[in-house]
């Protein structure tokens, strides 16, 4: 499916649920809201969207706790999840969606090499939930690969939680 199809499908399914989002993004610089604001009508289910590349900008905007940041990194589950939640609590939205990873080609390290992201969903009196990917390919395909990710992610949530 096209990106273009998966964000119009997404808005449907906001639509239905009759939910609004708010996207927190790193390393996809807010590639997610844009393809969301793409769909005609998306201002009826699309609240804001938080670009959020810097340690300082997590915590200052999303609420990301520095201890967070220090004993996991921003690429990890932890941080990941505080990103959805904060996103959440700094919006007028229904659910959110939270991604993190290391696009390359640089940043990388053992652990967490070029292609990991971690994404996070999350909603009003909802469970969050979390993956980790390890996605292969450029800077480019590793972003889109995340966005594609972000927005099945979000479809398959809200089928589990209504």
């Amino acid at each position: 499916m096209k990106l273009d199809q998966l964000a119009e499908q997404t808005g449907n399914a906001l639509k239905r649920h009759a939910v609004t989002l708010v996207t927190a993004e790193s390393c996809t610089g807010g590639w997610v809201a844009r393809e969301i604001t793409a769909i005609p009508g998306s201002s009826h289910w699309f609240d804001r969207g938080f670009v959020t590349y810097t340690n300082q900008s997590k915590q200052e905007i999303l609420g990301v706790q520095a201890t967070t940041l220090d004993e996991h990194g921003a690429v990890s589950e932890q941080t990941v999840r505080e990103m959805a939640e904060g996103a959440l609590q700094h919006s007028h939205a229904d659910v959110s969606i939270a991604i993190s990873g290391i696009a390359g080609p640089g940043g990388a390290s053992a652990e967490k090499p070029v292609g990991t992201v971690w994404l996070a969903w999350t909603g009003t009196g909802r469970s969050t939930l979390s993956q980790v990917q390890h996605y292969t390919g450029d800077r480019e395909q590793v972003r889109q690969q995340a966005v594609v990710t972000a927005l099945q992610g979000l479809l398959a949530y809200l089928d589990e939680q209504s």
